[in-house]
């Protein structure tokens, strides 16, 4: 099977890795990253994200720990278009968040228009920060979680009760 998705990753996170993960479960992969020009036009919150080279290269990282040992094979490409790669025919599934199901609709909507088979979509619940609110890169820019969703020291709102250290 040929599985798709689409993001920014940056950073990459528990989120993020439960989507590969799922994605590679399925078959090979293929990955669009949003170039730069894209990268900000897909964020519900205005931040700093890093250039496309700095996060292919961490992503590639993740993958190959990921694809290796299931003998997967994975491509990243540039995503120039929120649609990107996605509506090409080659493809039988697309990976997506509870946020992203509908990006997925409108992607299966060109594919019938272009006369190809509409894609799986295969939802993957989002990862839980210690907090019990989703992980996400923005979360994390903004210091409240690390990549795995613990809850960060200089977070606004510590709770200075579980905090053994002197003032």
């Amino acid at each position: 099977m040929q599985v798709a998705l689409g993001g920014t990753f940056d950073p990459v996170h528990d989120g993020h890795r439960r989507l590969f993960e799922r994605a590679f479960e399925l078959g090979d992969v293929t990955v669009g990253l949003t170039s730069d020009d894209l990268a900000p036009a897909t964020r519900h919150v205005d931040r700093y994200v890093r250039p496309y080279d700095d996060r292919e290269r961490d992503l590639r990282t993740e993958l190959e720990h990921l694809a290796d040992p299931r003998g997967r094979d994975f491509e990243i490409r540039e995503l120039d278009e929120p649609t990107g790669i996605a509506t090409e025919p080659q493809f039988d599934a697309l990976v997506v968040s509870p946020e992203t199901v509908e990006g997925g609709k409108r992607i299966n909507e060109l594919r019938r228009e272009r006369g190809h088979d509409a894609l799986e979509l295969i939802v993957v619940p989002h990862a839980r920060a210690d907090d019990g609110d989703i992980i996400s890169s923005t979360r994390i820019v903004n210091g409240e979680i690390d990549e795995h969703g613990a809850l960060t020291p200089d977070r606004d709102g510590l709770d200075r009760s579980r905090d053994s250290s002197p003032r």
